[in-house]
């Protein structure tokens, strides 16, 4: 990524879809987003973010939500995010999402990303991962972020 010649960075960008046509949500948020946002688009995927960015001069920090133990719903792989960023390096920086629930397991996951998949940071989404940014029970996560020398958004 060349950052002298970017006009600027998009660091929240969700990717809507896999390669495989899995959504990043079920299908009734996606419409109650699209009505509150205003917004009508079928779910872009990193390849299709990435040419979006590429033709603005532009970046953007990618990641999906893992909200998994709220609605049932699974989430985008984060190593698949981190996959398709590292074939767009020039415009795509790829960021995870564990969802403190997880607990050690969620752990181990964010260390294995960042050292071994390139993940550049986190993201939480608390309403949709059910839980207060300040419940003790997520410190032992921010604390593994915050070891591993990553931000978390």
């Amino acid at each position: 990524m060349n950052l002298a010649e970017l006009v600027a960075i998009d660091m929240h960008v969700h990717i809507e879809a896999d390669s495989h046509g899995h959504t990043d949500m079920p299908d009734n948020f996606r419409e109650a987003a699209q009505k509150h946002f205003g917004a009508s688009h079928e779910p872009w995927t990193e390849d299709g973010m990435a040419a979006h960015y590429r033709e603005r001069n532009m970046a953007a920090v990618i990641f999906s939500v893992d909200h998994e133990s709220v609605t049932g719903h699974p989430p985008i792989p984060n190593r698949d995010i981190a996959a398709q960023a590292a074939q767009h390096p020039d415009v795509l920086t790829p960021f995870a999402s564990i969802d403190p629930a997880r607990g050690e397991e969620g752990i181990r996951e964010a260390r294995l990303l960042v050292e071994e998949h390139g993940v550049k940071g986190f993201k939480f989404h608390p309403n949709l991962q059910a839980f207060y940014p300040n419940n003790q029970a997520a410190y032992p996560l921010y604390e593994a972020i915050q070891e591993l020398g990553v931000p978390a958004l």
